[in-house]
């Protein structure tokens, strides 16, 4: 048993890191019980579809954010309500803790990880948990502990516990000297901002554990995501998900991009279907492991205008914020997803003039059902 000997020993060295109340178990990666010769066997493990008996057991960490609540709705109606958990270091709101199972969950903390891991028998996790573009240049510490410390703890449990994993990554993932109009798969990507410094970390991090190890790692580059269930949290192309909060409570939106700012966005229901789509995906049909995917791609004034055909008195100013706006020049300005469209089959469903109305019928409704339990 030296090999269970020397794996204990692993877990029980506690890091403890200066100036943060967090620990981490380090653990050396030949201690994780995998090796590096089985490489060509693990790497298509997990491609195998899943009985109706015999659904994915799945964890979504940083699950309070814009899309893992939405996509923990979607996973239960597809594999049941037990099956997803979905976690998250804050307190859930009422309808999200009553919807289905929710446990709290610090990436930092690799022992609680391996522990909700183990004791919940996890198969596939989603790892949800970062500090976005505009809100990590504001806490560089913060973001580089989440984004990128976080991310190893999530990494090393995987590939021990055989994992099927997704991580996000993003437009923000390019920089500068990227190709903007489109933005291939492949390319340089020198990002100016901790958040794409991260993702870009992310991407080569995953794909080495793949090729080393085995771990059955899936990435996509999502575009701005615009949903009307969930706040703005502190993105680049927040303003697309501002404008309709405003101009149905005030009639009024100030925008912190220049008019003219192209960027890809998608709305939220393609984002949540091709996430799982690439999920269930068989391996061998995989030519990478991070994609591109995109739907539509505006600028704020297209916006703008679309908008107004709902609320033409809507006003609109335009006081450029420069953090923002140096960033979202350093962005694609439009994706290439041909290779997700062409391995996979990816396909979406929302143009522009779709999303618009979309968002307006869900605000309108739930700005109905507020106002009647406001008078009962």
């Amino acid at each position: 048993m030296p090999a269970m000997r020397s794996l204990s020993r692993a877990v029980k060295q506690v890091l403890q890191k200066p100036g943060c109340g967090c620990q981490v178990a380090v653990v050396p990666v030949r201690c994780l019980g995998f090796s590096p010769r089985q490489v060509a066997s693990d790497a298509s493990f997990h491609s195998v579809s899943f009985s109706e008996s015999d659904h994915p057991r799945v964890l979504i960490t940083g699950g309070l954010g814009q899309l893992g609540v939405g996509l923990a709705k979607l996973l239960r109606k597809r594999f049941g309500k037990n099956n997803v958990i979905l976690s998250d270091i804050r307190k859930p709101p009422d309808n999200v803790f009553h919807s289905g199972p929710f446990i709290y969950s610090d990436i930092l903390d690799y022992k609680n990880l391996r522990e909700i891991v183990v004791n919940n028998r996890i198969t596939w996790l989603f790892h949800y948990s970062a500090l976005l573009s505009a809100v990590g240049e504001a806490n560089v510490p913060l973001a580089r502990s989440v984004n990128i410390t976080g991310l190893h703890n999530i990494l090393d449990i995987a590939a021990e516990h055989s994992l099927r994993l997704f991580v996000p990554s993003t437009i923000g993932a390019f920089g500068p000297t990227s190709p903007r109009n489109p933005t291939p798969d492949l390319c340089i990507q020198r990002p100016r901002t901790i958040y794409g410094v991260s993702k870009v970390h992310a991407e080569l991090m995953g794909e080495y554990y793949h090729y080393r190890y085995g771990l059955d790692f899936r990435c996509l580059r999502y575009p701005g995501i615009i949903s009307a269930d969930s706040k703005p949290g502190g993105g680049t192309t927040d303003y697309a998900v501002q404008i309709f909060h405003d101009a149905m409570k005030t009639g009024k939106f100030q925008c912190n991009l220049k008019p003219d700012t192209r960027l890809p966005m998608m709305y939220i229901d393609d984002c949540l279907r091709a996430t799982l789509e690439i999920m269930e995906a068989p391996a061998e049909g995989l030519s990478m492991r991070t994609y591109n995917i995109s739907a539509l791609s505006f600028t704020p004034e297209e916006l703008v205008q679309e908008v107004q055909k709902h609320i033409p008195e809507l006003e609109v100013s335009y006081k450029v914020d420069a953090v923002r706006q140096a960033i979202a020049d350093s962005w694609p300005m439009i994706f290439d997803d041909s290779n997700a469209r062409q391995d996979w089959g990816w396909k979406h469903d929302y143009d522009l003039p779709d999303l618009v109305n979309t968002m307006f019928t869900f605000l309108d409704s739930a700005r109905s059902i507020s106002r009647v339990a406001q008078v009962n």
